[in-house]
């Protein structure tokens, strides 16, 4: 494959990531690889998924999100933590401008909880595929993720975020104590009160969805039966023998993978 770092403009700070591609066949469609929270571009699925799916002749785009990283700076010395980003529409237009209308999404984690989102917004997606997507909800459906994430003094730790975000400082790192990393004040009042429902999504998304699970992972947060349940199109679920990052088994995901896109997608 050929590989080409890009730079995807927005509104504000641009997104940094790598466009793939065959190189030496022609393309037969296009991939957009969104990646899990606080990952980034070249780590994870992004990373080595790209070479099974050029030989299969997608051009793929892995991208940063606004949640890329663990904790960084862009152009100052303000540290960012796990930002979350609902629209991953720049991207998509990225692709459509190389000709690539409507690209197959192939998302992991939290990034999979998005590309639930992005797939019901745009019904001409023609596959999804999820890695481990988290299951994502708000208002007081979120209350266990905030116990999850703040323990006990969840109310404590959502009033000093939205004080912060009121007193103009949501930008302000926080830590909770169940959270791997720091986290910005806004991003936290985010996560509680706008992530997208990837249940309450599923019987809008129409295309195909494969939807994968390592056998390590907690059903109620990583939701494979719920979600075929309730799947408004076809939906085919795969249980891999490993944690949510797939380590050691990489190649495993990467043929499953391969064997469903070429059946759901055959080549023209």
């Amino acid at each position: 494959m050929r590989t080409e770092l890009t730079t995807i403009a927005t509104d504000t700070t641009p997104l940094d990531g790598a466009f793939h591609w065959p190189e030496d066949r022609p393309s037969r469609g296009g991939v957009l690889l969104f990646h899990g929270n606080t990952m980034n571009f070249y780590v994870g699925a992004p990373r080595w998924l790209p070479p099974v799916l050029t030989e299969l002749g997608f051009a793929c785009l892995a991208f940063n999100r606004r949640g890329h990283d663990i904790l960084s700076i862009r152009n100052s010395r303000a540290p960012e933590g796990g930002a979350l980003q609902l629209d991953n529409n720049y991207a998509a237009r990225w692709m459509a401008d190389r000709g690539f209308l409507a690209p197959v999404v192939i998302a992991h984690s939290g990034g999979g909880m998005l590309g639930v989102a992005h797939a019901s917004q745009h019904p001409e997606t023609p596959a999804l595929v999820l890695l481990s997507a988290f299951r994502g909800c708000a208002g007081e459906q979120s209350i266990p993720a905030q116990k999850a994430l703040a323990g006990e003094g969840y109310e404590a730790t959502m009033s000093n975020a939205q004080a912060l975000v009121a007193a103009g400082r949501g930008k302000e790192l926080i830590t909770v104590p169940n959270w791997w990393y720091v986290i910005s004040a806004e991003s936290y009042v985010d996560r509680v009160t706008t992530l997208p429902d990837t249940l309450a999504l599923a019987p809008t998304i129409k295309c195909p969805v494969l939807y994968v699970r390592g056998s390590l992972e907690p059903k109620e947060l990583y939701p494979v039966e719920g979600y075929a349940e309730r799947a408004g199109g076809p939906c085919e679920v795969a249980i891999v023998a490993g944690d949510h990052f797939y380590n050691g088994i990489e190649g495993d995901v990467c043929a499953i993978v391969a064997q469903w896109l070429n059946k759901t997608l055959p080549v023209p």
